[in-house]
């Protein structure tokens, strides 16, 4: 089985790793970090650095497709290439996934279009510019092979249930006591529904700065731009008429 995860600059880290360590454990599994070239790439911290060890190209068909999220996505949903290759995949792909902002590059791609989608909290009601159907209050959602999971530590609770359905539940529990996933966080507002009105305001002000420090604030409205004027142009396209 291979299983491509994308690696593009600005990835959050705990979006890839998490899910990495999960899948890496599965029996006779490739994984595959892909890019557009092969190299280092930078996480959005800008201090970590992973390595792309294949190229698109070279992965055309993996069994396993996954998209982390990043503060880089927006920026990313207006790659042609990387749409393409996400599109292209998802059509013989076993499973198409993705953690956290990732599913806005799925959106993107045109793979959510219609299917019921979620994302990092901030982000939910971007979901709707992609023809997917918002979910704030579910932890991972899966409409068929295609698979979302909330933000960030979520990609944790996706990958095991992921493990649970190709390698079945046995296996997926032996690799989340293999990893001593057992969390027990010392505060309870991990979640929107939980968090004090103090809290969201400060999580939200993290959110601005890591955009603002990563160039980013405005991507988000570019791409969304781009959205809606390929919309207004499809919707003015019209069969043309032959004449006798």
């Amino acid at each position: 089985m291979q299983i491509a995860i994308v690696l593009y600059p600005g990835f959050t880290a705990l979006d890839l790793i998490g899910p990495y360590e999960v899948l890496r454990a599965l029996p006779d599994t490739e994984v595959r970090f892909v890019w557009h070239q092969t190299g280092p790439v930078a996480a959005d911290s800008g201090v970590l650095v992973v390595g792309a060890t294949h190229t698109f190209a070279e992965t055309p068909a993996p069994d396993v497709v996954l998209v982390p999220g990043g503060f880089s996505t927006m920026e990313h949903g207006r790659d042609e290439e990387l749409l393409a290759w996400i599109r292209a995949a998802d059509r013989t792909s076993t499973w198409t996934t993705s953690v956290c902002t990732g599913s806005l590059l799925l959106g993107a791609a045109g793979v959510l279009d219609g299917l019921r989608a979620t994302t990092h909290w901030a982000c939910v009601p971007l979901l709707r510019a992609f023809g997917a159907v918002p979910v704030g209050d579910e932890r991972i959602v899966h409409e068929g092979r295609v698979v979302t999971a909330a933000g960030v530590s979520a990609g944790l609770d996706m990958a095991l249930w992921l493990a649970g359905e190709i390698g079945g539940e046995g296996r997926a529990r032996a690799i989340q006591l293999s990893i001593e996933y057992d969390p027990q966080p010392p505060f309870d507002s991990g979640h929107l529904s939980k968090a004090s009105a103090a809290t969201k305001a400060a999580a939200t002000a993290l959110l601005a700065r890591d955009m603002a420090a990563t160039g980013q604030l405005t991507a988000p409205a570019r791409l969304l731009w781009s959205r809606a004027v390929e919309r207004a142009r499809r919707g003015r396209r019209r069969p043309s008429s032959r004449s006798e």
